[in-house]
C-alpha cells in the first residue's frame, strides 16, 4: 500500500514546497529565454513590480519624433538615481508634462535619440515610465556617462540639493521600484556591484572596472552634484528599504560583488 500511494505523495509534497516558495512564478526577462539557469536555484528575493505609469501618458504629443529602436542589455544590476533638477512646486497632476518638457530638452537642445532616464518618479511617488523599450526590460539608457549598461536610470522630479525636503513618498517609490528591478537579477540592493566604464569623462577612465552601490547616486560615477546632497543623504535608506522589500532579512552584504561578466 504504502509503495502504490508513493506518486500520490511525491506530488503532494511538490505542490507543498511551490506553495511554501510563495505564490509569485520565477519571472525571465523576455528578451532573455535562456536565463533560466537548470543548475542553480531560482532566486527568491523578487519584489513585486509598482505600478508604474505607461509612457503612453505623457508621450502622446512627441509621436512626431523619430527615433532608433531602444537597445537592451542581458540584465541589469545597478540602478543610478538622479535628480532632475526642475522647480519642486508642481502639481503632481502636471507631472506627464513636465516629463514632455524633459523629454523635448534632451532630444531637442541635446540631440539625444530619447528621454536618458528609464523611469521619473514625482513627489507624490507616482512611478512613471522614460525611456521606449519597456519597462519590464533591460533598456540601456543614457543617464550615466560610463555606466548606462547594465543599469537603469531613476530620476527623481524636482531639485534636491542640501536643506530641501525629500518626500517620503518620493523615495518608498524609489525603493520600490529598485527592490524590483535588481529583484530580477537577484541583485542585493545593499550590496556593491562591478560596472566597466565605457567613457573616460566618467570618473574612471574607459575600460576600469569600478565597484559601485547597486543603488548608486549619479555622483558616484560621474563628476556631478546630482541627484542632490538632500537626495544622496537618504540613499542609504533606500537601500535598506528595497532589501526589505525584496524580503532580504540578513546581514548586509560586506564583500559579495557581481560582476558584469
Amino acid at each position: 500500500m504504502l509503495v502504490g500511494s508513493l506518486p500520490g505523495l511525491l506530488a503532494l509534497l511538490v505542490l507543498a514546497l511551490y506553495a511554501w516558495g510563495g505564490s509569485r512564478p520565477t519571472r525571465i526577462p523576455p528578451d532573455r529565454p535562456a536565463a533560466l539557469d537548470l543548475g542553480r536555484t531560482a532566486a527568491v528575493h523578487r519584489a513585486g513590480r509598482p505600478l508604474i505609469v505607461p509612457r503612453s501618458v505623457w508621450a502622446g504629443a512627441t509621436a512626431g519624433h523619430s527615433q532608433p529602436p531602444p537597445r537592451y542589455d542581458d540584465k541589469v544590476i545597478a540602478v543610478f538615481v538622479h535628480h532632475t533638477d526642475s522647480p519642486n512646486g508642481y502639481r503632481c497632476a502636471d507631472t506627464p508634462e513636465i516629463i514632455r518638457r524633459l523629454y523635448a530638452g534632451q532630444t531637442g537642445q541635446r540631440r539625444w535619440d530619447d528621454i536618458g532616464y528609464n523611469f521619473l518618479v514625482d513627489r507624490c511617488g507616482t512611478v512613471y515610465e522614460g525611456r521606449a523599450g519597456g519597462a519590464d526590460r533591460p533598456v540601456v539608457g543614457a543617464h550615466a556617462q560610463g555606466f548606462n549598461h547594465r543599469t537603469a536610470g531613476i530620476a527623481a522630479i524636482g531639485t534636491f540639493t542640501a536643506g530641501v525636503p525629500v518626500p517620503r513618498a518620493l523615495t518608498d517609490a524609489i525603493a520600490a521600484l529598485a527592490a524590483w528591478k535588481l529583484g530580477l537579477s537577484d541583485v542585493d540592493p545593499r550590496a556593491r556591484v562591478r560596472l566597466v566604464s565605457s567613457n573616460g569623462l566618467s570618473r574612471f577612465r574607459a575600460g576600469t572596472t569600478a565597484v559601485l552601490p547597486a543603488v548608486s547616486g549619479h555622483n558616484d560615477g560621474f563628476m556631478t552634484s546630482c541627484p542632490g546632497a538632500a537626495l544622496t543623504a537618504r540613499l542609504p535608506e533606500i537601500r535598506q528599504t528595497a532589501a526589505r522589500l525584496q524580503g532580504r532579512t540578513g546581514p548586509q552584504p560586506l564583500n559579495r560583488s557581481h560582476s558584469r561578466g
